[in-house]
């Protein structure tokens, strides 16, 4: 199987992998207060542990404090004890055969979730460049931008609009109202300004009121 015939999640996946390889376990990320090694044992615990899944899922809703505490001091305890090359050989590797992480399905998450913690190590070093992905990677990106960008839409008084900068057509409503908000950019930057990584995606912004 070549490279580019490799699922999207796969591909991210060993990409990350060998970028955290490279940069070891002190390097910088977008995700505030976390190193490389933090977010190769959150990746870890993610794949490994189903008992810290519902921690991610419900993190930002009022059930969710605990849970997702939970799941923060397995990460912490997997970092202090396991070696960060053992640390990223997991990363590589996946979640094992008997997880949900491992399953089909997954792959519908993964590429996003990998696409997104990719960036977060390469945009958090110097000099960094934004990547050119193949038209259905673009694809499969754009429609987890749409998603996450509901969550987003609140936070906007008037309706929220993406449009896509690197294919013609439309834009996508996704919140109704005047004073619209128009996000621009290509599928990978406007998933990254939707999951909050407004300071490294490259997108334009027009319209509408300031955010809350």
């Amino acid at each position: 199987m070549t490279d580019a015939s490799r699922p999207l999640a796969a591909r991210e996946r060993a990409g990350l992998a060998d970028l955290l390889d490279e940069l070891g376990p002190d390097a910088p990320t977008c995700c505030s207060g976390w190193t490389t090694a933090h977010l190769a044992a959150h990746l870890v615990t993610r794949d490994r542990r189903p008992d810290a899944l519902p921690g991610y899922a419900l993190e930002r809703t009022p059930v969710g404090d605990r849970l997702h505490a939970h799941a923060t001091r397995l990460e912490e305890r997997l970092r202090t004890t396991t070696p960060y090359p053992e640390l990223v050989s997991r990363v590589r590797a996946g979640a094992p055969v008997w997880m949900p992480g491992s399953w089909a399905t997954a792959s519908l998450v993964d590429g996003p979730e990998f696409a997104i913690h990719h960036e977060d190590v390469r945009r958090a070093q110097p000099d960094w460049e934004p990547r050119a992905l193949p038209l259905r990677d673009a694809d499969r990106l754009w429609g987890a931008a749409q998603l996450f960008a509901r969550s987003m839409a609140p936070r906007y008084p008037g309706g929220l609009v993406l449009q896509r900068s690197d294919v013609p057509g439309p834009g996508k409503r996704i919140r109704a109202g005047s004073d619209v908000t128009t996000v621009e950019g290509e599928p990978l930057e406007v998933l990254l300004w939707a999951t909050g990584r407004r300071e490294v995606a490259r997108v334009a912004v027009r319209g509408g009121a300031p955010a809350e």
